[in-house]
């Protein structure tokens, strides 16, 4: 029988669920041509185990835990085990470089380490960042090593009798920002928050036991754990795992997700996916084929393992809007949301049949917006972080002494409440002439062709600005033949006109650079939600800038 006391964090949500559905699959992990599956009942008994362990260690109370690996069922129960011993979950992203995981480990003051599913590369790369004397425990799916293993531990230790209830006010976890700028930043949220979070979403898309969800960006990211983790422990929701990225599509279609959350660059990727098997022309003349225009639509969802989806989140970046318009022409209406790591994601979202394309929607339940003099977009959330850990000094840079959290976007609001945004405060650069130029807005009208994949508008200290591209891969794959190559070019300079014809004097193109390398996690150009950083890819083109320039041609190709 459940508690009948209030139920103040996702933890005590996870004892409700464990007590009246224990043999219902909570979590689904495949491994290979293996999948398993965890109930509640043996999700909890795992989580009991581990947190009693973790108990024996006589850690001070509310000790910082890390937890390093990829998305996987044992990352959500190592989080529960924390929170039952007492202690502060701190998650990492596992595709950190050493030198960042480091600082991660050592600013954090993390007393123990949950090693988990990692790349090859990146097990090599993490392994050098580990203090000799920091204890650490591998997660079932972890590279060979030679740390306790999990599975050993749970065997032999006796799950705790009593679960630990945490407070509210009492911090529960530490997301480290992701960074596209300087070192990552400690962002501390509540027990409170977290919860509030997944109660606040119910209000739109009203998660049941029946719905159905797919994990597989970071969930060292703030967006994951609101989007996912949360919902799931106060809904009841099933979790599935990607096993990897070749895997993905096969891991989709056996979720088949009611509820799904991607990113830009995602939806993009799924976007051109598509395009390149069914030309964007072909389908036009399909759709408007009154029975087999359905048909086609239906396949399409079913081919991405959609066609179950119910409530399609999209957030981290601007989609631009043909995107946009495509899936919803195919049945799938994406929502676009905004939120950051210091609100814990909370804080717009658009409402279903409210929609405005290249807006974010209205202010979740409970949070209030308004724009600056400056027009920065401030925000005052019921989930706005409690600060930085051990930095006083940004935690007043970020949070007034009303609780207005300084985003650092700019936006505007529009006469029933929903947002846009236009832009980053320090994303504006100044010309040699001048004059401030927003990339963002730009970048979205380039991605209007489906053979750009991402975009970098620059041009700090020249005389205009100029366009970093792209290309998608099956489009870098067919410019070795001259004659798609010379296509692809008329085509990129009817953009650029195009683009040009929108803009404002002073953000006129001079020419578009089409880059030859992709711009990826692994190398350093993306964050691990996939957004670009901007001084990284700047840098790295900069010595290329003045002699594309002084080619004089509107397509410079790199």
């Amino acid at each position: 029988m459940a508690s009948a006391e209030p139920k103040q964090t996702l933890l005590d949500w996870f004892h409700h669920w464990e007590l009246t559905q224990p043999q219902a699959v909570y979590l689904t992990q495949p491994n290979g041509h293996q999948v398993t599956d965890y109930t509640w009942a043996e999700v909890g008994d795992q989580a009991r185990r581990m947190a009693a362990h973790l108990k024996s260690l006589k850690l001070a109370p509310r000790s910082n835990i890390g937890l390093l690996s990829k998305n996987c069922a044992h990352w959500i129960i190592a989080d529960l085990a924390i929170w039952m011993a007492g202690h502060v979950s701190v998650p990492l992203y596992p595709t950190l470089n050493t030198e960042t995981a480091s600082f991660i480990l050592e600013h954090a003051e993390v007393k123990l380490l949950f090693l988990g599913k990692l790349e090859k590369s990146d097990w090599d790369s993490i392994r050098s960042a580990l203090p000799a004397d920091l204890p650490c425990v591998a997660l079932p799916l972890a590279h060979p090593n030679d740390y306790p293993r999990w599975e050993d531990l749970v065997a032999k230790t006796r799950p705790a009798k009593t679960a630990l209830r945490r407070k509210a006010q009492e911090l529960a976890t530490i997301v480290y920002t992701s960074g596209s700028t300087g070192k990552p930043k400690g962002v501390m949220i509540s027990f409170g928050a977290m919860l509030r979070c997944a109660e606040g979403a119910r209000t739109l898309v009203e998660p049941t036991p029946e719905d159905r969800m797919i994990s597989y960006l970071p969930l060292a990211h703030a967006a994951e754990r609101a989007v996912v983790e949360s919902p799931s422990l106060r809904s009841g929701c099933r979790v599935y795992f990607a096993d990897s990225l070749t895997t993905f599509l096969d891991d989709m279609r056996r979720a088949r997700p009611t509820l799904f959350l991607s990113v830009p660059r995602l939806w993009t990727k799924f976007y051109l996916g598509i395009q390149q098997k069914l030309p964007l022309k072909r389908q036009k003349v399909l759709f408007r084929m009154p029975v087999v225009g359905g048909i086609v639509k239906r396949k399409l969802l079913h081919e991405l393992g959609l066609d179950y989806t119910r409530y399609a989140l999209t957030g981290a970046a601007p989609l631009p809007p043909h995107i946009l318009e495509w899936y919803r022409e195919i049945g799938l209406e994406l929502i676009e949301g905004y939120g950051m790591s210091e609100n814990f994601a909370y804080s717009h979202s658009n409402r279903t049949g409210q929609v405005r394309v290249g807006y974010v929607g209205q202010p979740m339940p409970g949070a209030q917006c308004r724009i600056a003099e400056n027009g920065e977009i401030l925000v005052k959330s019921p989930c706005n972080m409690m600060g930085y850990y051990r930095d006083e000094e940004r935690t007043r840079e970020a949070l007034d002494a009303e609780g207005w959290l300084h985003t650092g976007d700019r936006g505007e609001i529009d006469d029933k409440g929903r947002l846009r945004i236009t832009g980053r405060v320090k994303e504006l650069f100044k010309t040699s002439k001048g004059k401030y130029v927003a990339p963002s807005p730009i970048e979205n009208r380039l991605m209007r062709h489906p053979k750009i994949e991402a975009v970098c508008v620059a041009g700090a200290g020249m005389p205009q600005p100029y366009a970093l591209v792209m290309l998608s891969l099956d489009a870098q794959a067919q410019i070795g033949d001259a004659a798609a190559r010379a296509e692809l070019d008329h085509e990129l300079s009817d953009l650029l006109d195009e683009v040009n014809s929108e803009l404002e004097p002073h953000e006129v193109l001079d020419f578009i650079a089409v880059v030859k390398e992709q711009w990826t996690i692994e190398n350093g150009f993306l964050t691990p939600t996939m957004k670009i950083k901007r001084d990284i890819v700047e840098k790295r083109y900069e010595p290329e800038i003045e002699a594309w320039a002084s080619r004089r041609r509107k397509i410079v190709w790199g």
